[in-house]
């Protein structure tokens, strides 16, 4: 039978990372929402699939910091990926006027990278199925 592991048990590092990935995660919801008042008639399908996709990946990424925040080890893939595409996003932002927004989704990224491989987050996240959870 599955152990919840307990809120001490979580690694300080590892509680960071999903406060973090969480917060994207609602920062993808809010735009998702504004964008879908945005939506104009010459742009639907445009306006519904960009404010759908936003919905969808902020959900998710609430998913995972909730899977984060309890050591879940289905979290830390995941986790990574997100943070790596992010990564890539920060690049595409980095000319012109856009650079700060660029350097603050950088350092989110790192961050949760950084906190994610940390030797205990590592250890709280180890592959043990006595002490996995499922997604929901």
């Amino acid at each position: 039978m599955p152990t919840e592991p307990t809120a001490a048990a979580v690694p300080r590092p590892l509680k960071l990372a999903a406060a973090v990935v969480a917060a994207e995660g609602l920062v993808l919801i809010v735009l998702g929402i504004a964008e879908a008042f945005t939506i104009q008639g010459s742009r639907l399908v445009l306006g519904l699939t960009t404010t759908v996709f936003f919905l969808l990946y902020g959900g998710g990424l609430m998913l995972v910091a909730r899977g984060l925040a309890r050591a879940s080890t289905w979290s830390r893939g995941p986790a990574v990926f997100a943070q790596l595409i992010q990564l890539l996003i920060a690049y595409s932002f980095w000319g012109g006027g856009t650079r700060p927004v660029a350097i603050a989704l950088a350092l989110a990224a790192a961050g949760v990278l950084i906190c994610i491989f940390q030797k205990e987050s590592t250890e709280a996240l180890a592959d043990d199925p006595t002490k996995d959870h499922p997604v929901l």
